[in-house]
């Protein structure tokens, strides 16, 4: 089992900047990527960014790309989303993922690539 906890949800202003954490503790050990996603009030799960664990390469979604930027710390078994230049269509409940497994190659951007889930952060911003 692997447990995720989100951190750093909040609000801001139109403009302003958030950085959120997803600690993973537990069997973590055969951990091939670590994603975000979002869920606005009435609208579907939505993908953001992903990245490969043990190689760092990250891939991010087109609505995002130039402001919000995913990294991760292996030592501390810890990713991070940090977003800039937030615009109000952004609020949303944040959600970090994980995926176990060995020998894949693709960046995982569906949520049901993943296994594990975190219980959510509120980013709201206000314009």
């Amino acid at each position: 089992q692997v447990q995720l906890v989100e951190s750093g949800g909040g609000l801001v202003q139109a403009g302003g900047s958030l950085r959120l954490s997803c600690a993973a503790s537990g069997r973590t050990f055969n951990t091939y990527a670590m994603g975000w996603f979002r869920q606005a009030p009435g609208k579907e799960r939505e993908f953001v960014a992903t990245i490969k664990w043990r190689i760092g390469s990250a891939y991010s979604a087109d609505s995002v790309k130039g402001r919000f930027t995913i990294s991760r710390d292996n030592a501390k078994n810890t990713v991070f989303l940090q977003m800039n230049s937030l615009k109000p269509e952004d609020t949303a409940v944040y959600y970090c993922a994980a995926r176990t497994d060995f020998g894949l190659t693709y960046y995982l951007t569906r949520a049901n690539d993943y296994n594990y889930w975190g219980q959510g952060t509120q980013v709201t911003v206000s314009s």
